[in-house]
């Protein structure tokens, strides 16, 4: 998971809405942040770099970045390495001055680097899935041979990315001298959607609150397979890919990945959450036996995104919601945090608990998920650390049993706690005293509205949206690392 921004203004001070939406979009990414702006004379500025937005982009950087139109990206890789080569955005000159920024993961990278390299005579830079699509769609605007550039060109541009990649993905372009072309996956797995200001400033965003928090108005989410093209008048143009789409957009982000402010699809990531709380709660009782229901003394969730779960399932249990973890705000969310190492060490820096909320009492720890189980372990053992007399923990999602390939960090299966293991072994690994997990069908109904119902839950049930997804990449997986 990524976030993407795109800004088109006619003002030269693009780089300022690009900074303020990426700030509030810091959760998607903190591995590394880039932005990219073209101003009135065509001239590209761009800079990125490791870090978080506000360490990458001094004073003195942002003077360099005026612009009208631009682009901007927050990361935490999937595939390729950590280096700051592969941030984005990504740039390549020919047969236009293109460049992009992506949020998803193609499962095809390898052969279309290949084809791109063998057949299309493109030379690709670094090992990034990204400057892979970058390169599809630039080889698919010079095949066009035009002098001048239309919106059909464009459209025709992206329908061939479409016809040749496999995968989530979710792109914005700026084409020097043109304008900027928006387009989602044909289902639409990852997100992107439309706001406006003022009749005259547009912006492309990974979520809804970016749009609210600079005085946006949303005017829709991007379609599966939709085209939306800008020109430098302002004038906007869409376009739908010819081919069925099927939308189903990852279930993940209403789990965990997007705030909970946001609205991703029309279905809002809050209210989502509430249902998802109260499903858990009649799992709970289910599981529970009537004795284990009476001795719990609190529900406490895990700071942050299980807050909103945790309320109604301590209504609904009629049990005492608590604060039990303090988190330290400059501390970022570990399950984004690079490499496994990195990941234990903050755990302990991230929370700090409130003894006197555990001692003595059987608390049920609430999580929105577990992924490898390191957060969890660890979080539990804090509890009994603080005098809890018995832990139970409850899971807002299913076992996370299979990898997933679409953009989010859980690549291959040996990093997943519950990976070949039943309910009863993953709850010996965390050293809980119950563990009770949401099943499926409760999360899928949580989240799903009157216009969508089908969602990718392939890392619950190993079900994978896109063809491409074969047992032989599953298995190789590691190997992208």
């Amino acid at each position: 998971m990524c976030a993407i921004v795109g800004v088109h203004t006619n003002k030269p001070s693009a780089c300022l809405t690009l900074y303020n939406a990426m700030t509030v979009l810091q959760h998607r990414g903190q591995d590394a942040a880039g932005m990219a702006t073209f101003n009135e004379l065509g001239k590209l500025n761009i800079y990125k770099n490791n870090g978080l937005v506000r360490d990458v982009f001094s004073e003195q950087e942002m003077m360099k970045l005026s612009g009208s139109i631009g682009l901007g990206h927050t990361r935490y890789p999937t595939a390729g390495s950590y280096n700051f080569e592969e941030a984005q955005p990504f740039y390549v000159n020919s047969p236009y001055g293109l460049v992009l920024v992506h949020n998803g993961n193609l499962v095809n990278a390898d052969k279309l680097r290949n084809e791109l390299f063998k057949k299309d005579l493109r030379h690709i830079n670094t090992n990034s899935d990204s400057e892979v699509l970058l390169n599809i769609f630039a080889n698919a605007l010079q095949n066009k041979r035009q002098i001048s550039l239309t919106k059909e060109d464009v459209f025709d541009a992206v329908d061939e990315v479409h016809s040749r990649v496999e995968g989530a993905y979710s792109v914005i372009i700026m084409i020097s001298g043109y304008g900027m072309v928006a387009f989602r996956d044909p289902n639409g797995i990852r997100p992107l959607i439309f706001g406006k200001k003022d009749d005259t400033k547009y912006m492309f965003t990974s979520e809804s609150v970016a749009l609210d928090c600079l005085g946006y108005s949303i005017e829709r989410d991007v379609k599966p397979g939709e085209t939306i093209f800008i020109d430098n008048n302002g004038n906007v143009f869409n376009n739908l890919y010819k081919t069925k789409t099927n939308h189903t957009p990852c279930i993940f982000e209403y789990v965990y990945l997007a705030r909970p402010d946001s609205t991703i699809d029309n279905i809002n990531v809050y209210n989502s959450r509430l249902k998802m709380g109260v499903s858990l709660a009649k799992k709970i009782k289910k599981v529970l036996t009537v004795d284990e229901l009476n001795d719990i003394d609190v529900v406490i969730p895990i700071p942050d995104t299980s807050r909103t779960s945790a309320l109604p399932l301590s209504i609904e249990l009629n049990k005492k919601l608590r604060e039990g973890f303090v988190k330290n705000r400059y501390i970022g969310r570990t399950f984004i945090m690079p490499g496994q190492k990195i990941r234990k060490k903050s755990v302990k820096q991230k929370l700090n608990t409130i003894t006197k909320v555990f001692k003595n009492k059987t608390v049920l720890l609430i999580d929105d998920s577990i992924v490898r189980g390191t957060t969890s372990k660890q979080i539990i053992q804090m509890a009994r650390d603080a005098g809890a007399n018995k832990v139970y923990f409850a899971s807002a999602s299913p076992p996370i049993r299979y990898p997933n390939v679409y953009g989010i960090d859980m690549p291959y299966v040996e990093e997943l706690i519950a990976h070949n293991k039943t309910v009863d072994e993953i709850c010996n690994s965390i050293n809980a005293d119950k563990l009770i997990y949401q099943d499926l069908e409760d999360l899928v109904t949580s989240v799903s509205s009157s216009s969508i119902k089908s969602f990718d839950t392939s890392c619950f049930n190993g079900e994978y949206t896109t063809k491409g997804v074969s047992k032989d990449y599953l298995e190789n997986l590691h190997k992208i690392r």
